[in-house]
């Protein structure tokens, strides 16, 4: 037990985001950094939150992909999820290089529901062999099976990911990839895995290819400036929505405003 959480509030806040994940009746994720934008999202009416791990870091004074100190950050899911009474599901990156056993230890001591494992390898790189993802995620699984509580394992695609970072121009033909994405998701869903996340997938034909192609298990789509909105992507069948850092950046974007009219002498209320 940590603070007034105990191993039994975990387990019905995991089973409660579980019948969150809808196919076509999408759960409405919204991101965020700290205690504070987590209370937000609770006061909106939203029914779980999520953290995004670059929000996180940054706000901490990190950059992203593991940079942060893994302490630094379980401890900010760990304030989060003693804040608020919705399940909290939370960005654990790649894993900050914790054994499954250690990983599951420290998310349940923390008090959350859920979290997002994605298959980058981001010391060197690349993206992690498939069936080594998919051996970690069922390694996940069984050490929550163990302690009793169903945590949703969210297993990120970064095939989407990977291109995009390559493209010279940022253009990226999606269709060619949802066959080598659907080959991942598969393995990982076969792990144990309670989600797919295929990061950066927004045309809408290789979301639905991809959609079609795990057979109505639950599908992550994230939503991006200009691209998909909620609402269409539970038409396509989306089982969760989330925003990553966009609210974060939205947030620095406002700040950044208000600090240049202070900066000028006005006032920025």
């Amino acid at each position: 037990m940590t603070g007034n959480r105990t191993t039994l509030d975990t387990a019905g806040r995991a089973r409660a985001l579980r019948n969150l994940h809808r196919p076509g009746q999408p759960l409405l994720l919204a991101n965020v950094w700290d205690a504070g934008s987590a209370t937000l999202v609770e006061e909106a009416g939203l029914p779980a939150v999520g953290t995004s791990s670059a929000a996180v870091a940054e706000a901490l004074g990190y950059a992203d992909r593991e940079q942060a100190p893994v302490d630094r950050m379980l401890d900010v899911a760990e304030r989060i999820a003693a804040t608020v009474s919705i399940p909290v599901t939370v960005d654990v990156e790649s894993g900050y290089g914790l054994e499954p056993d250690e990983l599951v230890r420290r998310l349940l001591a923390a008090g959350v529901a859920g979290c997002n494992l994605e298959d980058t390898d981001h010391r060197a790189g690349t993206l992690v062999d498939e069936s080594i993802q998919a051996e970690r995620l069922g390694a996940l699984r069984a050490s929550a099976d163990r302690a009793g509580v169903p945590l949703v394992i969210n297993a990120r695609v970064d095939v989407f990911l990977a291109a995009y970072a390559k493209a010279q121009d940022g253009r990226v033909n999606e269709d060619d990839l949802v066959e080598p994405a659907l080959k991942r998701a598969r393995a990982y869903l076969g792990a144990g895995a309670d989600c797919v996340y295929p990061i950066l997938a927004h045309t809408e034909d290789a979301l639905r290819r991809f959609i079609d192609g795990v057979s109505g298990r639950p599908v992550n789509v994230l939503c991006l400036p200009g691209g998909l909105d909620p609402a269409r992507a539970g038409d396509l069948g989306a089982a969760r929505v989330s925003l990553g850092p966009g609210l974060w950046r939205a947030a620095q974007g406002w700040l950044r405003e208000r600090l240049a009219v202070l900066a000028e002498g006005r006032s920025p209320y």
